[in-house]
């Protein structure tokens, strides 16, 4: 008799980071450990406001609304209007989710899409984007511009994912490319998701704090016209206030999208605890917090970049966000491996496409003690 044969489980890739074992041994070999710049996970911690918040919301033994408080809405809101320059956005089309990555990993499901359906992502992008194609059984194809499409393509494009700041390479997009894509969309019917989740982080020209303008959003009225049609903002704490343990994030836009969303997730269970929800409403209602761990950040960055630049990398981009997006000329692993031979660990690009060849992500997400010590460490190798 023949065994069966089990063709359970999805068809994804295997997931890539565990690829960086070897390297993140090696590095653990460095007499003072390893310095950690793989991945954007935040090391400072979660602000006292936020934790006394979540600790006064403990007491919960009620579900929680999948569409969120109206307290915690009208949070959103208030602070879509104070820090990204969107006035009048309706509570009704704001809902938290559990993180940012789980929305972009289901939202072609949620949207209905549907096979034959194409959904358009970043060149060099964060692979989730990618995995929520699969998940739907839709085509994924990567492009920064709609019009390298041919027409076959473009007429079946249902959902086109922004990532601006972007990850991994800090890019940002101005108004006038929002602007151009909606416009573009909204011909084709396709829905614009904007990933948003560094749009605190901005340096240089972008740098608010020290006299730059802010990163736009795609729900800015200077983007979006009169109308938030086809149009979502997806926005995560994680980064800004030290809470990526708290999975806390939300999407907002479309009046019309919002309420199936809202349904479906009700089905489907995706809620996000009722304590998490009132430490995000207080989160966002404190501007100090955010600005003061952007400092730290801009600290770091300012040691790291002329070390890497010494080291012989070249920085690209790397207008906002966490991440320095840098080639020394040379394959990604050369140079992952280079640096892991001085007790350093970074992303390597080739994470994010065919097109982040020859590239790796550096991290400002580490310690200031440990960025101290890879700048010595580089600083050592000259």
């Amino acid at each position: 008799m023949t065994a069966a044969v089990n063709t359970f489980g999805l068809d994804l890739p295997d997931y890539p980071w565990e690829a960086m074992a070897p390297y993140l041994a090696k590095a653990s070999e460095h007499p003072g450990g390893a310095v950690n710049l793989s991945i954007g996970t935040p090391v400072d911690p979660t602000p006292a406001l936020i934790q006394d918040a979540l600790k006064a919301a403990a007491d919960a033994p009620g579900y929680p609304t999948v569409h969120g408080t109206p307290a915690l809405r009208e949070a959103i809101a208030g602070w879509f209007e104070r820090r990204r320059g969107v006035a009048g956005l309706d509570p009704r089309n704001i809902m938290p989710t559990v993180g940012s990555k789980e929305l972009v990993a289901w939202l072609p499901l949620l949207l209905g899409l549907k096979q034959g359906d194409v959904v358009v992502r970043p060149r060099v992008a964060y692979p989730t984007y990618d995995i929520g194609a699969t998940l739907a059984g839709v085509t994924s194809v990567a492009t920064d511009n709609l019009d390298e499409l041919d027409d076959a393509t473009r007429s079946r494009v249902r959902l086109i994912w922004v990532n601006s700041p972007g990850n991994p390479t800090g890019s940002v997009r101005s108004v006038e490319s929002l602007k151009a894509l909606a416009g573009q969309a909204r011909e084709l019917g396709a829905v614009v998701a904007s990933d948003e989740c560094y749009a605190e982080l901005g340096w240089g020209d972008w740098d608010v704090q020290r006299g730059g303008q802010p990163v736009p959003s795609i729900l800015d009225p200077r983007v979006a016209g009169g109308s938030h049609q086809g149009l979502l903002a997806v926005y995560s704490l994680s980064k800004q206030s030290n809470v990526a343990g708290y999975r806390a994030a939300f999407v907002a836009g479309d009046p019309d999208l919002m309420p199936n969303l809202v349904n479906s997730r009700k089905h489907a269970g995706m809620i996000v605890p009722y304590p998490v929800q009132e430490a995000m409403r207080v989160a966002l209602g404190d501007d100090a917090h955010v600005e003061a761990q952007k400092d730290l950040y801009r600290g770091r960055r300012e040691r790291l970049v002329p070390a890497l630049l010494d080291f012989g990398l070249e920085i690209k981009e790397s207008d906002a966000g966490l991440y320095l997006w840098s080639t020394a000329g040379e394959s990604t692993w050369d140079t992952v491996a280079r640096l892991a031979e001085r007790g350093i660990v970074v992303g390597p690009g080739v994470f994010y496409g065919e097109a982040g060849n020859g590239y790796v992500r550096v991290a400002l997400t580490g310690s200031d003690e440990r960025i101290d010590a890879a700048v010595a460490r580089l600083a050592s190798a000259l």
